[in-house]
């Protein structure tokens, strides 16, 4: 299995169409055919279904889809790392992160990172703690900045500055959005909508102390958008992160007494790195 045919395939995923992915990776409509039927045969299974106008992903053509992705990732990743010499520090460095108020920590040392090396270039990911650590772990990644509390034994981390504060997102026009703070006494009646993790869920349960056994929880968030959207349409209460972020028909109720967490920004342990990594490393220590 060639990194050109996975290419090739991932160009056909995306456009749908034979022809136009063709044209996209200038080479023939019956070579790409071929490509395609070659990569079926050594697979052993049928990656599309297809039709006289679009064809789409069979259910093996899906997981080959999410397996070449982050397989062309990690080779443009490898390539960029040695993309340095002696004079310069260049190259990439990609960041795992959540939805923080920590991120505009993180964002000031890139920046000045930037400005003393400015041939590196940064990828930024934004997803959950889990998707992230996960892409950390088979390499996609080179730092995660974290919302504690968090699993990281077989990392190495520095704490950041930034306290993650907690707030209650409602409706704009409920009786709630009119108190200046929320108790959990004040959601004993509620809906509630609360983090998907499991560490930070029980943040949230022992804040809400006694009443948790009694609170209806209609669904699970681990973005805090999502969550406000889901109370815009009358879903619950979300309890979440109080980011600088405004919702329309949401308004955010700081919580009491105040609920804070910190955050880390974590590498794996004992791995060789890029020179890179390495100077942003002794940079941010």
């Amino acid at each position: 299995m060639e990194l050109r045919v996975l290419r090739y395939f991932l160009m056909v995923a995306r456009e749908e169409n034979i022809t136009r992915a063709a044209d996209f990776l200038h080479i023939t409509q019956p070579t790409l055919s071929r490509q395609l039927a070659d990569l079926e045969s050594e697979l052993g299974v049928t990656l599309f279904e297809r039709s006289s106008h679009r064809i789409r992903l069979t259910q093996d053509g899906l997981l080959l889809k999410r397996s070449a992705q982050e397989i062309v990732e990690l080779e443009e990743k490898t390539r960029n790392q040695f993309l340095n010499n002696d004079e310069t520090i260049s190259g990439e460095l990609s960041f795992g992160c959540g939805e923080l108020s920590s991120m505009t920590e993180l964002s000031a040392a890139l920046s000045q990172f930037h400005a003393e090396h400015p041939m590196v270039h940064y990828t930024i990911f934004s997803g959950t703690a889990d998707d992230i650590k996960d892409r950390v772990e088979k390499g996609l990644l080179d730092f995660a900045l974290l919302l504690e509390p968090v699993d990281i034994s077989t990392y190495e981390f520095i704490r950041m500055k930034t306290k993650e504060k907690w707030c209650a997102l409602v409706k704009a026009d409920s009786e709630l959005a009119q108190k200046k703070e929320l108790a959990p006494n004040d959601l004993k009646d509620m809906t509630l909508i609360l983090p998907s993790r499991g560490m930070v869920k029980n943040v949230v349960s022992n804040w809400l102390g006694d009443y948790a056994k009694n609170i209806t929880i209609a669904a699970t968030a681990n973005l805090p958008y999502n969550g406000a959207v889901a109370v815009k349409q009358g879903l619950g209460v979300s309890l979440t992160l109080s980011l600088e972020c405004r919702y329309d028909g949401v308004a955010a109720i700081p919580l009491t007494p105040a609920i804070e967490c910190g955050s880390v920004l974590a590498w794996k342990r004992g791995l060789p790195h890029s020179r890179a990594v390495e100077r942003f490393i002794q940079t941010i220590k």
